[in-house]
């Protein structure tokens, strides 16, 4: 109901747009949470699928015997934008230096984004051809820019690297050597190439694709070369300005942080009694954390590419059939693979070990809800200021919390990032306030076969309906109690093998065919879960609409 929430809301969902649409990957899932904690600090985090065969893999890493190798910068010429960018995400926000701080954000070319990405990958197939893919190191430039990507694909072959900024294109004049070095410029690639296969990449680049014509500046240059003697080098205008052990780099600093004891919780559980349901499933079906999405989800291109099979919205994961092409061997071209990311701060704000396990579950079960089996998971760890105890024993309770259950659930960690010092002024006063521990978990399932993907909605009228899992008294951070404005303390706490039990069994039901719809009960509990099948299927009075499921 905040002005500033509602331009943040439409800012987001605008920026998501505005380069998903253009550079034409489609939305299939996604979670939106507002909590009063996000006003001064909110989370926008991104997970990216991706399919590649198995010999078509280009390593991030110079490889062997790479001693010489040039290191070829690809794209956008550098500018200042999204200088400290990768500090700024670990940042105490204070409102009266926002203008400063804008510098740390990148500014975009999907255009030139999708076209260089189209370059690359005709560029793979001509080494691939040619029997050369394991003789280049290909990485993207992000947080850290051409620092973090020259020293990571030098370090991770066991090399060093030298790098002349002198070199660097630049969109801008007289920028510091630091800046063109850390700046985050977007829309930039970092090649490490033999010597003999350089002027074909070059060529590619400049020539065949024009990237010059394209966007004013882009270009495709060497910027300087993999060194054998371990050193990280770094020169400008002939002098060295970096000089360091390419190993101490990458390894970074090590901190033994301060860890409080493990914390009680924060108030009691609530007693009251309820005295209107009717209008109380109303209130909570018009929450904004369980109301429709539609009018987010129509601003997404979602069925670019033509392999979307469950749009965002209408199951508990996005479907896509990223096979479904003739390029592909028949038996795998009706693969379904799922998506969905979920968690919930109010459960994290009570216990953050618990609420990190609880958004595991929850993504696993949107996942078999699906009929998918769960296969892998990537994390994205959002936290307070480490350096205060309080905070830094919710950053290792979460962090074990995703750990033990993901473990236990068999589904491994294969990707993720952390976000630390996410913490900003409280309105009115000059103390810091952090944003609830929040860890965002996406899961990504496979269907043997897409056309048993199931969706929450009531099929038919007379269905049995069955519900697993048994109820108990654990409201706590539930939008029940949000409602009455208490958070509570009995957090969920689910039964781990009761949960994967039961979601290989689903799985097995969706094979067979015997399931007509599956929606798992999260925000809003059992009522919001049976009214959300309800109109999603058409079985009741009201709006009509499509896929309103919740979002996590």
């Amino acid at each position: 109901s905040r002005p500033r929430t509602k331009w943040l809301y439409e800012e987001v969902i605008r920026g998501i747009a505005g380069y998903g649409n253009p550079i034409g990957v489609p939305s299939v899932a996604g979670g939106l949470q507002f909590d009063k904690a996000y006003e001064g600090n909110s989370l926008v985090t991104v997970v990216t699928l991706g399919a590649v065969e198995e010999d078509g893999i280009i390593h991030s890493h110079a490889p062997q015997d790479a001693g010489g190798y040039d290191l070829i910068l690809v794209g956008k010429p550098t500018d200042s934008s999204g200088f400290g960018g990768a500090s700024f995400a670990s940042f105490q926000l204070d409102d009266a230096k926002k203008e400063v701080n804008k510098g740390a954000v990148q500014e975009p070319n999907a255009f030139l984004g999708r076209h260089i990405i189209r370059a690359s990958e005709k560029l793979f197939e001509i080494l691939k051809a040619r029997g050369d893919l394991e003789r280049v190191g290909f990485k993207d430039l992000g947080a850290g820019g051409i620092a973090c990507a020259s020293v990571e694909v030098a370090e991770s072959g066991g090399y060093g690297a030298i790098v002349d900024i002198d070199k660097v294109h630049v969109a801008e004049a007289d920028l510091p050597a630091h800046v063109i070095l850390c700046a985050e410029t977007q829309e930039r690639y970092l090649w490490a190439s033999p010597a003999d296969l350089t002027p074909l990449i070059m060529e590619h680049y400049n020539e065949a694709y024009a990237l010059g014509a394209v966007s004013a500046g882009a270009a495709a240059r060497v910027i300087g070369s993999i060194t054998t003697d371990g050193q990280y080098v770094v020169t400008s205008r002939g002098r060295v300005i970096v000089d360091a052990p390419a190993a101490e780099v990458t390894k970074g600093f090590l901190y033994q942080r301060e860890v409080a004891p493990c914390l009680p919780a924060k108030e009691a559980e609530p007693d009251f009694t309820e005295t209107n349901p009717g209008k109380t499933l109303l209130t909570i079906l018009a929450h904004p954390n369980v109301a429709s999405r539609a009018s987010l989800y129509n601003k997404y291109d979602k069925q670019v590419q033509g392999m979307v099979t469950q749009e965002a919205g209408a199951g508990d994961a996005g479907v896509l059939t990223p096979f479904d092409d003739p390029r592909y061997p028949e038996e795998i071209r009706n693969v379904g693979i799922t998506l969905t990311t979920d968690q919930n701060p109010r459960h994290n704000a009570i216990d953050a070990y618990q609420g990190a396990v609880n958004a595991v579950v929850e993504a696993w079960c949107n996942t078999v809800a699906t009929g998918a089996r769960p296969i892998a998971l990537s994390d994205c760890l959002c936290y307070g200021n480490p350096e205060k105890p309080a905070h830094m024993r919710q950053f290792a309770d979460g962090t074990k919390g995703v750990a033990d259950t993901s473990r236990y659930l068999e589904v491994p960690v294969i990707a993720g990032n952390v976000s630390l010092y996410n913490e900003s002024l409280r309105e009115g006063s000059r103390e810091m306030g952090a944003i609830p521990p929040s860890p965002m978990i996406a899961i990504v399932g496979k269907l043997e076969d897409s056309s048993h993907a199931i969706s929450p909605a009531f099929k038919e009228s007379g269905s049995t309906l069955l519900m697993v899992g048994e109820r108990r008294d654990e409201c706590g951070g539930s939008i029940w109690y949000d409602l009455h404005g208490v958070l509570g303390s009995h957090v969920p706490t689910p039964d781990l093998a009761e949960i994967k039990a039961a979601g290989l069994v689903l799985c097995e039901a969706a094979r067979n065919g015997q399931l007509l719809a599956v929606h798992d009960i999260s925000e809003g509990g059992i009522a919001a879960a049976l009214a959300e099948m309800s109109i999603a299927g058409g079985h009741c009075t009201g709006h009509p609409s499509y896929g309103e499921t919740p979002v996590l």
